[in-house]
């Protein structure tokens, strides 16, 4: 027998076998399971009764709720496409997203309301705005908000057996720091089979509870939406991340895990407020999102207690590709231990990872030679949305072409060095902007740093540090270029350190690295590749 493999089959399950149990606790608010699937069969009615189609595409523009995460399966009920957007884009940003999916439908919450009145004349398919948490005040709204919509809904519940579980179930679109943002499609079975994978990886169960510091529109952040529901685990939302409102939620909710990326990571080991709070039931802490460093995780354990280790995905491939937890067989001791932990990690179940060279061999695996990192999974994109050029680029011999360079050593974890637009040529030689940054790092008054390439007349491009310093902390240029140079070979290190207030971010955490370079390179004569379309 052959049953279509679709997330909505996690739902069904654990209100079957959990209707008791809480399921989602938002705010004041709390859920059981019965009560999350009940919702969301409501949701499903509701959608169609506004005239959603099989396929059509249902946007939300939210902060991490209890509604978004209804939306993960009540849209599909509907049988349409779940379309979470990043709250943080630009109006422009937004419209060109909502236009190229073709989306019908946009539900969004008060604090947006203003946004999307400025953009919503220039949108072409969106037919219906449903207020998400205030009663309808402008026309152009339906006239009823989300709850009194579900109040109202036939709860409809679609026929598994009748899910095509190849077809898509979700689209959300990459930060488009180089180009238009791209639509990457996710089918049923994707989703299915890679929440199994992380359950079985991090070994979820029905009494684990999970705190969402991560918004579920993060490539980091909706993987749990799936794999938590699976297993009839509670899921905590928190609206917006806050270090102390983190570590209330921590004692008051029990929870045992959380994802965060090296930011946040950084805020809760430095905030001051932390040991007035019970933090005792949390077990482990994953960093990912971006490159963390081993002085990162050994601060965590320390402060936290808990384990903390890096992992690697992508939006493309929904998103967990890997893990850096220590595996059968593997022995660390010391800070070895923690510089692995701090790596990218190995595959997780039901992943292939590999190193390539340009020809696609791999490198040897000894922890120096670099290539890309190539996967396959079942959790890889089915393709990007209306690009099949683009699809192409990385979907070439059946491995998916991330684009992040990294080394392999002998026992199969991976250490991304670099993207490759961010690997810096100085004078012939490849230098690894994440390495230097997280040397510079283990300066216990370093709070956050980047470093880019700028022009050099006699190098091409050197390196150049932009340092944020931890609060009533100081240090000068030439401090912070000795100690980087009493740690790293010379050529490798900074020569020059500019000190900052922050570091410009996405809206998924990332540091904006291509608008840190812009000012260094705009005028001069030798112009990187990346701006040279844009003199």
């Amino acid at each position: 027998m052959n049953i279509p493999l679709t997330p909505l089959r996690f739902l069904r399950y654990s209100a079957r076998q959990y209707p008791q149990r809480t399921a989602v606790v938002c705010g004041e608010q709390r859920f059981t399971y019965a009560q999350f699937a009940e919702r969301t069969a409501r949701l499903g009615g509701a959608l169609r009764g506004l005239g959603v189609k099989q396929g059509d595409r249902v946007a939300f523009l939210g902060a991490n709720c209890h509604r978004l995460l209804e939306g993960y399966y009540g849209v599909l009920e509907a049988g349409a496409v779940l379309l979470p957007l990043n709250i943080r884009l630009a109006p422009q940003e937004l419209a060109y997203i909502l236009n190229d999916s073709e989306a019908t439908v946009l539900l969004f919450e008060d604090q947006f309301k203003g946004l999307v009145d400025s953009f919503r004349g220039d949108l072409h398919t969106v037919k219906s705005f449903v207020p998400l948490d205030f009663k309808p005040d402008a026309g152009w709204m339906v006239r009823q908000n989300y709850d009194e919509l579900l109040v109202a809904a036939t709860p409809c519940q679609i026929d598994i057996m009748q899910v095509d579980e190849n077809s898509l179930a979700e689209l959300f679109y990459t930060s488009g720091t180089s180009a238009n943002p791209k639509g990457v499609m996710l089918t049923h079975r994707n989703i299915y089979l890679h929440a199994l994978n992380v359950a079985i990886t991090f070994g979820t169960g029905s009494s684990s509870v999970e705190l969402h510091t991560i918004p579920l529109f993060h490539a980091n952040g909706w993987g749990v939406a799936h794999s938590l529901t699976y297993v009839g685990g509670k899921h905590v939302m928190m609206h917006k991340f806050e270090p102390v409102e983190v570590f209330r939620l921590i004692e008051q909710e029990g929870a045992q895990s959380l994802s965060v990326v090296p930011a946040m990571a950084t805020a809760l080991v430095n905030c001051p407020e932390r040991p007035r709070f019970n933090l005792k039931s949390l077990q482990r802490m994953s960093i990912g999102g971006a490159a963390s460093s081993p002085t990162l995780v050994h601060e965590v354990e320390t402060k936290f207690g808990c384990a903390c280790y890096s992992g690697y995905g992508l939006t493309e491939t929904a998103p967990v590709l890997t893990t850096a937890r220590m595996k059968a067989g593997v022995e660390w001791s010391g800070d070895t231990r923690y510089e692995k932990q701090a790596s990218t990690g190995h595959a997780i179940p039901g992943v292939e990872v590999r190193v390539v060279d340009p020809d696609g061999n791999d490198v040897p695996h000894d922890g120096k030679s670099i290539g890309e990192i190539v996967a396959r999974s079942d959790g890889v994109m089915a393709g990007y949305w209306k690009q099949p050029q683009a699809t192409a680029e990385v979907m070439r011999g059946g491995w998916f072409h991330t684009g992040d360079m990294a080394t392999m050593d002998e026992d199969g974890y991976a250490l991304i060095v670099d993207r490759k637009k961010d690997i810096i040529v100085s004078g012939g030689e490849n230098i690894s902007s994440l390495e230097v940054e997280k040397t510079m790092l283990s300066h216990p008054g370093i709070y956050e740093v980047a470093v880019i390439p700028v022009p050099d007349e006699r190098w091409g491009e050197v390196p150049k540090a932009l340092v944020v310093m931890k609060p009533g902390v100081s240090a000068t240029e030439s401090e912070l270029l000795e100690f980087c140079r009493s740690r790293l070979t010379h050529y490798k290190c900074p020569r020059s350190v500019e000190f900052l207030d922050a570091l410009p971010r996405t809206g998924t955490g990332k540091v904006l690295k291509k608008e840190l370079r812009k000012k260094y390179w705009s005028g001069t004569e030798s112009i990187r590749p990346e701006f040279a379309t844009k003199r």
